[in-house]
């Protein structure tokens, strides 16, 4: 299996992440990203030490409490295929959160470096942009949880709902060179779900010299890690594939470049 894969640890389930991400297992210097399955009455507490956090509900209701406020029956969703935005708790570094599960909850937690400038605060589904991106097979659906105009010091996270048939993060672009302002350097995580579920999406991950160049077939529930590089999707027909994205980097703004062979696309009109 390609070293830019990461799956599940099917055995896992409360307080032990069913997928993890460090900066260190990944080999960078800012992202980490876990996911959580906890059963009603279950409790996730932790100190987010020099890190920032997102607590991304992707399923399930919860009560959630940090070092000075305390959100009750937050949630919405069941399932990420409901489509409509999640309910986020973002926590600055040098805090804490506990999270009690009401329901079945499956929670991502994204993290990356944070400098103590924002106080914890609750992103409900009305704070979420939703947009939609491209057009024909190049559509798909956007909920931006946490982007660059909204307060964080490191993350950026968003969720994107791609249709069978259709390609998502495309034009292929990248984020890997710090040269503002015409490209941040960003590194990036794809945490991918797939309906039916015995499905996958494939997902390229290529640098302009082919140095790296691979091709991967990602299963429901795996996540791919992004270093550098074009990082086009597809959705195979048949299969809705959904994917939440962390990125965080040396500068917290996104700035991409497009791959020269392809950015045509992005001009080009479609019926």
């Amino acid at each position: 299996m390609s070293k830019l894969i990461v799956s599940p640890e099917r055995q896992a389930s409360g307080l032990t992440p069913v997928l993890s991400i460090t900066p260190e297992s990944a080999g960078w210097s800012y992202v980490g990203f876990e996911v959580y399955q906890l059963n009603p009455g279950e409790k996730l507490s932790r100190a987010t030490g020099e890190n920032e956090v997102c607590l991304v509900l992707l399923g399930g209701l919860a009560n959630v409490t940090t070092g000075k406020s305390s959100w009750t029956n937050i949630g919405q969703r069941m399932s990420v295929f409901e489509q409509t935005p999640p309910y986020s708790v973002y926590v600055p570094n040098d805090d804490q959160y506990e999270l009690e599960a009401l329901t079945k909850v499956e929670l991502a937690v994204c993290e990356a470096p944070g400098k103590g400038n924002h106080p914890a605060r609750l992103i409900a589904p009305g704070d979420v942009g939703v947009e939609v991106r491209g057009t024909g097979t190049t559509q798909r659906f956007i909920h931006n949880i946490l982007p660059e105009q909204e307060p964080a010091d490191s993350l950026l996270v968003v969720e994107v709902f791609t249709p069978e048939g259709h390609w998502s993060s495309y034009p292929p672009h990248k984020h890997d060179r710090d040269a503002l302002p015409e490209e941040s350097l960003l590194e990036e995580t794809y945490y991918y779900h797939v309906k039916p579920e015995q499905g996958f999406a494939i997902q390229r991950v290529y640098t302009n010299d082919r140095s790296l160049d691979e091709t991967l077939a990602v299963k429901d529930g795996e996540a791919v890690l992004v270093p550098q590089g074009y990082h086009p999707v597809s959705a195979p027909p048949g299969y809705q594939v959904y994917y939440l994205n962390v990125m965080a980097g040396p500068n917290r703004i996104w700035k991409f470049h497009n791959d020269p062979d392809h950015a045509w696309i992005a001009t080009r009109q479609q019926p």
